[in-house]
């Protein structure tokens, strides 16, 4: 090899070099480069995705401040032939901002006098479309995050609250709040705003001490049967069949008790974890009332009860989940069984309704039972409330029924009515929004 040859390919070496640096300078080049990077990180394990995600939208900030703060002109270049990707910073700031609208958690930025200067796809759920250019306090319903901001903007510091929207169904956010703008110019602030929905975690937190509150509480009573008659059983009763056959049934009994109690626990905590996640099918709800009574006719027959089923002709679907929609209709009926049944009859019906000027369809189920009297009305729906535990723990009640009836109409953006008159009997009644036609 000459010396020619050996100097040409330092030359192209250097120029290859200097080309490759050139591709990767501008703004929408160094956001890809984080995003690679950050990605690899996560993927390897090295570093946490919620971090590396918060990390990312931090610089793709810092990025678009660069360019709305500077005016960055400069031309990116891609391609073996330099070829103009976007014309100047203009291409660039839209590819930074279509991957920020392509992030799954809720981002927002705001200005120094508290405009929102932009929110991605996420955080348009929260805020509404049109929020671009309005005041933060008038798109957001937090005090606590609005407070957090106006902080941010005021000292330049970064912070991390959590909070929560109560309707329509109760929702938990953790956000993070960070000033990316200028600090001189208050004009030339621009505040970051990530939010993550933690609805779930906080759920699963509570039902998990609610477990361990209510749960074991439950539990105690049917435990200390069974060991009481397993103890007797091993003792003197061994050899007496009359007392073994009694206390074997006592025992079964208790064990069922168990059986449903648990049930009860870990359907109302999946109807809880979904709660904030609207249904979105739509059913036939005369369909899920027939398929239910004919069930619950055997048990109706034992009883000596009744059961009617009135609904007129043609009647529209409702939005909803089938599956927890029976379960509705199943708890309520079976409750009107339960301590409705020295009324002989219970009477299920359907008809249209309205209420604030929305369309419902209404599901009534009456019994003609003693009623309720009006102090424990608003008290029913809680978890392991019972007006008479002793009677409702003889007729197999978990006092869960009414619980999992409310959360799945919160879910279902329905409402639950209980009218009672002592002596009268009782009827609950639960409003479900039509489906689209």
């Amino acid at each position: 090899m000459t010396a020619a040859d050996g100097g040409g390919k330092v030359v192209r070496g250097r120029a290859w070099l200097r080309d490759f640096m050139s591709r990767w300078t501008g703004t929408r080049t160094f956001v890809a480069s984080a995003a690679a990077l950050f990605l690899a990180l996560a993927l390897l394990g090295a570093l946490n995705p919620i971090v590396a995600l918060v990390s990312f939208a931090l610089l793709a900030g810092i990025s678009a401040s660069r360019f709305m703060v500077t005016g960055e002109t400069e031309q990116i270049r891609i391609g073996s032939r330099g070829d103009d990707m976007a014309t100047g910073a203009l291409g660039s700031v839209r590819t930074m901002f279509a991957l920020l609208h392509r992030l799954p958690e809720p981002l927002m930025v705001v200005d120094g006098a508290g405009r929102v200067v932009f929110a991605n796809e996420a955080a348009e759920g929260l805020i509404g479309k049109n929020s671009s250019g309005r005041h933060v306090a008038t798109v957001l319903r937090s005090a606590p995050l609005i407070a957090a901001i106006e902080t941010v903007t005021r000292d330049g510091t970064s912070c991390s609250i959590e909070y929560s929207v109560p309707v329509p169904v109760q929702r938990n956010y953790s956000a993070y709040v960070a000033q990316i703008g200028g600090e001189a110019e208050a004009d030339r602030k621009l505040i970051f705003v990530l939010l993550r929905d933690v609805t779930e975690a906080r759920r699963v937190e509570a039902m998990r001490a609610d477990f361990v509150a209510f749960a074991s509480h439950e539990l105690k009573t049917p435990l200390a049967s069974l060991s009481g008659f397993i103890d007797t059983l091993r003792g003197h009763a061994k050899d007496d069949p009359e007392a073994r056959e009694k206390f074997l049934s006592i025992m079964a009994d208790q064990a069922q008790r168990m059986r449903r109690l648990i049930e009860d626990l870990l359907s109302l905590s999946r109807i809880e974890m979904r709660e904030h996640v609207r249904p979105s099918n739509s059913v036939d709800l005369l369909g899920v009332v027939n398929d239910v009574t004919d069930g619950l006719s055997p048990l109706a027959e034992q009883n000596g009860v009744e059961i009617g089923v009135m609904a007129p002709a043609g009647l529209p679907k409702v939005l909803g989940d089938r599956e927890e929609l029976a379960q509705v209709v199943q708890n309520l009926a079976d409750n009107a069984l339960r301590y409705g049944r020295s009324g002989k009859r219970i009477d299920i019906s359907l008809e249209r309704a309205e209420k604030g000027g929305r369309p419902y369809i209404r599901l009534s189920v009456r019994d003609y039972g003693p009623g309720i009297a009006k102090e424990h009305l608003p008290r029913l729906t809680e978890r392991f409330y019972r007006v008479d535990a002793a009677a409702s723990r003889a007729r197999g009640g978990t006092g869960l029924g009414l619980a999992i009836v409310k959360h799945i109409v919160n879910r279902h953006q329905g409402i639950l009515q209980i009218e009672s008159e002592i002596g009268e009997g009782s009827t609950f009644s639960v409003l479900l929004p039509l489906a689209a036609q």
